[in-house]
């Protein structure tokens, strides 16, 4: 992924180098296990230890002979090895063992930040949801107004929604962290399956259960849906903020830097461009997910047709979403909130935000549910297109519907407050 969507912590773990460590790491622990086994002499192990990382250009160097890169990686590695203890070097092993279970361990890596990350989200928005819990707005259904609710509901909703996201990446990252070290088709011809055990334990991974020659690639699938979707709640937040901030109804603005500039052409422009750009990358992740459900069929114990797609499909998809989780809390944490705007537009409906509890109010007191809802309908239609109030309207028919406030709507909001302050303990 370019620079300008990616945090260093997370694109540092999908770098060469990073992924020529890992490696390094699981051969050793390899070399480990087989020498509890007797299989390695400790000679040989310790020269295998004190071995270096190779430099991810000596292993590009390497393969522009070779043509295959984890054969020119471990010729890198083993010219550090002197050569009675290089030939111990990836006993009984096919190179997807070494590869695989390598990318298990990033896999779980890349995880914990993004659940680092979405779980700082979902604990902003909870805590501003409880700062403007009372802030009452209207709600709009099909982009017109229809009740009032309270920003905080708005918040709490999309908090909700992070943290179910969060358990399923919970989830995702379970059945992704996972290995194999078993042989050229998953059956421990050559190979111990100690030795598999042991580097997995090391590692902090489960065992692919019945192995082929690769890890199933469902586990990688499941993990990209899991981000897409995550990407698509946080779209969610971004083109709520997008749409209440649009010039007509500005019930909020994105956070601003002192150098902000909109528009090269306009300089009065306060454009949502995070909140675009957030939209944007949810686009992104949707495709990368579904490229990655190409990769679950291979042919028999497998093929080499999902390793390109792996290559860009899953550093990418991570580092986006991390990049993309981040910079919604950011967002969250630093939008701005005109209340005053917000009961603005409430007043602006002419009455029409009380219509429900209009027709509540006459069905409770007997009137017939059609003749109520016709009356309540016209002088609707009348206050929408004259600009009447409700009320008044209804009262030249005889109908005295009183004082209506927002607050009406939020007699049992306890109800979702309290749901809203157990899911933000889970952040403190």
């Amino acid at each position: 992924m370019i620079s300008r969507y990616s945090l260093p912590e997370m694109a540092e773990l999908w770098s060469d180098q990073a992924r020529y460590a890992t490696w390094t790491r699981v051969e050793v622990l390899a070399s480990q296990a087989q020498a509890l086994l007797g299989r390695v002499p400790e000679a040989a192990l310790a020269d295998i230890r004190r071995a270096r990382v190779p430099a991810a250009a000596r292993v590009a160097e390497l393969e522009r002979e070779r043509d295959h890169e984890i054969l020119s990686f471990l010729a890198a590695f083993c010219e550090d090895i002197p050569d009675d203890s290089a030939r111990w070097v990836h006993l009984g092993m096919t190179s997807y063992d070494l590869v695989d279970t390598a990318l298990g361990h990033t896999l779980a890596r890349a995880c914990d930040l993004l659940l680092q990350a979405a779980a700082r989200l979902r604990g902003v928005l909870a805590d501003r949801a409880v700062e403007h819990w009372d802030t009452v707005c209207i709600g709009r259904t099909h982009g017109m107004h229809a009740e009032p609710t309270t920003f905080g509901h708005k918040l709490a909703g999309f908090a909700f929604a992070i943290d179910r996201s969060v358990r399923r990446l919970e989830a995702a990252r379970k059945e992704v962290a996972v290995g194999t070290i078993s042989g050229s088709v998953g059956t421990y011809a050559l190979i111990d399956p100690f030795v598999e055990k042991y580097v997995c334990a090391e590692l902090g991974l489960g065992v692919e259960p019945a192995p082929s020659q690769v890890v199933a690639r469902d586990r990688h699938a499941q993990l990209l849906q899991t981000v897409a979707t995550l990407g698509a709640c946080v779209e969610q937040i971004a083109i709520e903020v997008r749409l209440l901030s649009r010039s007509e109804v500005r019930e909020v603005e994105e956070p601003r830097t002192a150098a902000y500039q909109g528009s090269s052409a306009m300089p009065h422009k306060r454009n949502p461009t995070t909140g675009e750009r957030l939209t944007g990358l949810a686009r992104l992740l949707r495709g990368y997910a579904g490229t990655m459900l190409e990769d679950v069929a291979l042919w028999h114990e497998r093929d080499l047709s999902h390793s390109s797609v792996e290559r860009v499909a899953m550093p990418d998809a991570l580092i986006v979403a991390h990049y993309q989780a981040t910079a919604a809390a950011d967002l969250v944490a630093g939008l701005e909130v005109f209340p005053d705007r917000m009961r603005a537009a409430i007043d602006r409906t002419n009455g029409l935000a009380y219509s429900s509890a209009v027709l509540a109010d006459l069905l409770e007191g007997g009137t017939e549910r059609e003749r109520a809802y016709r009356a309540i309908q016209a002088a609707a239609n009348g206050a929408i297109s004259g600009g009447d109030d409700l009320g008044t309207l209804l009262g030249a028919e005889g109908i005295d519907i009183g004082p209506l406030r927002p607050e009406r709507f939020l007699v049992h909001h306890d109800v979702i407050f309290e749901r809203l302050e157990a899911l933000r303990d889970l952040g403190h």
